[in-house]
């Protein structure tokens, strides 16, 4: 339950619950298309080294994929993997019939480059949306796959905004993951869209003009409540875990969320905000990868 004062809590984006019904909604529509005779829709993890975090947010996704009632595939790769062997078996997945999505857990170790592994995967598999193909019929307003993280973002903000037409949005962190197709989407939604990165001189500034407001840094805390224009709407991608006086740890964002509270019309809690979005969103991408290899066009989940 939430702690804060009504007035304030109505402002909280309910990340949990949009990726909840979406998640829903694409169990529906797996059922429906099995039952049209389709092959049951088959998602690939693959997970390279034993980050702890990475583990659990990799079974995260094999548990949602289940749930959803699709088939998941788990490979789970010893740190020492090389750069061909991990390509080797981009290949055999691409291959398989029965896999639709094929999702590469980042960040890869040293010895692999992740540009050259992810533009391996078949565009037409490539469920989170990161290959060159599918970036850059993203850019061009081609339709593909569009990336997870950002394509959650934009949900959480249609929820908020059923038309953001002239709208200033402005997008703190130019990252191919987040940044680059975030700004894309904003731009399809006809926005007026600024890209903030490590050499913008006034961010602050530029982040106080913005009725959109997109974080996505890794520096938590980096947004404070005097850059927030009254009444934007926030949206947080960064997640980070830092410790607690009590000797604990605890998640936050790169916005100041305690500050950013009472001044934001709309903002995403950290935990529970995007993060959610990103793996309904793989559902979502898996299952549009899957009905696409039967001719059948996008349905009318988003």
């Amino acid at each position: 339950m939430s702690t804060f004062p009504p007035e304030l809590a109505g402002k909280l984006i309910d990340g949990k619950g949009i990726a909840r019904s979406l998640t829903d909604r694409v169990g529906r529509e797996v059922s429906s298309f099995i039952e049209q005779g389709n092959t049951l829709p088959g998602l690939a993890v693959v997970l390279v080294g034993n980050d702890p975090a990475s583990e659990v947010y990799v079974k995260n996704k094999a548990i949602q994929t289940h749930r959803a009632g699709m088939r998941s595939f788990m490979h789970m790769l010893p740190q020492s993997t090389s750069q061909g062997e991990l390509l080797e078996l981009v290949a055999q997945l691409n291959a398989n019939p029965q896999i639709h999505g094929i999702l590469v857990q980042l960040p890869l170790p040293p010895q692999i480059d992740p540009v050259v592994v992810t533009n391996a995967i078949a565009p037409h598999k490539d469920v989170d949306g990161l290959g060159e193909v599918n970036a850059g019929r993203l850019s061009l307003g081609i339709e593909g796959i569009v990336p997870c993280t950002p394509l959650g973002c934009l949900m959480l903000l249609q929820s908020v905004h059923k038309d953001m037409t002239g709208k200033n949005a402005v997008v703190i962190g130019a990252s191919s993951l987040v940044g680059k197709p975030m700004a894309q989407l904003l731009l399809k939604e006809n926005c007026t869209v600024s890209i903030a990165h490590i050499h913008t001189r006034n961010t602050r500034e530029l982040a106080r003009e913005a009725d959109i407001l997109v974080v996505a840094t890794g520096k938590h805390g980096l947004v404070r409540g005097d850059w927030i224009k009254r009444g934007a709407t926030v949206i947080d991608v960064g997640i980070t875990r830092i410790p607690t006086p009590e000797g604990k740890t605890r998640l936050v964002g790169d916005v100041a969320f305690e500050e950013a509270l009472p001044v934001a019309g709309h903002i995403t809690p950290v935990p529970g905000g995007v993060g959610p979005m990103t793996i309904a969103c793989l559902l979502h991408n898996t299952l549009q990868a899957a009905r696409a290899t039967q001719g059948l066009g996008k349905d009318d989940l988003f």
